[in-house]
């Protein structure tokens, strides 16, 4: 079998196992890029009460808000994944471990302004991988990306190939014939 048909078997069948996980990527990438515009991708920032950062609850004044909506998914702090704080709005996004659910707190007065699922976040994990499982995201995701590079490169060499191959042929057709035999080397006299 010659390199050009193992590349172009190797490109043809690693590209058809690729292409739903590209496809998928691309897709959850486009709704990654315009989550913002859609309320039900990803709820907006809402705006707490007016005031300075001396008026600013405690964290821990944040997280006794979020205990006390009685949400199952905020029951205790290990519940908690993250708190993304925005000061400019006065408010604390509290993020679940559980599912794709915030809590957003005002930061001022400690009221909780909303209650949401964040289906960005679970489009993120399809997007990344870690929805399936810790080794998917760990491992399976870098062989895609080898994959792609791979792709890449002997979608190149699948395409230079012929190319080079008919410039060769037209340079030695463009030669001038002096008689001497196609089979021998240029230069030498044909043997008799």
């Amino acid at each position: 079998m010659t390199l050009f048909k193992l590349t172009w078997d190797l490109h043809k069948w690693i590209g058809l196992t690729l292409s739903l996980v590209v496809l998928t990527i691309s897709v959850t990438g486009f709704l990654l890029l315009v989550k913002k515009e859609f309320p039900s991708l990803q709820p907006p920032t809402l705006v707490g009460e007016v005031g300075e950062v001396e008026d600013f609850l405690p964290l821990s004044a944040v997280l006794a808000a979020v205990r006390e909506s009685g949400d199952p998914d905020f029951a205790t702090v290990d519940d908690i994944d993250r708190i993304d704080f925005r000061p400019g709005k006065r408010v604390h996004k509290v993020r679940s471990r559980h599912g794709w659910k915030e809590i957003q707190v005002d930061a001022v007065t400690g009221a909780v302004l909303s209650t949401s699922w964040r289906r960005s976040d679970l489009i993120e994990a399809i997007h990344d991988g870690s929805w399936c499982a810790g080794w998917w995201h760990d491992y399976a995701m870098p062989l895609v990306a080898l994959g792609l590079l791979f792709l890449s490169i002997s979608g190149v060499f699948i395409w230079a190939t012929p190319v080079l191959r008919r410039r060769r042929r037209a340079r030695a057709r463009d030669l001038p014939n002096d008689g001497r035999s196609a089979g021998g080397l240029r230069g030498e006299p044909e043997e008799s």
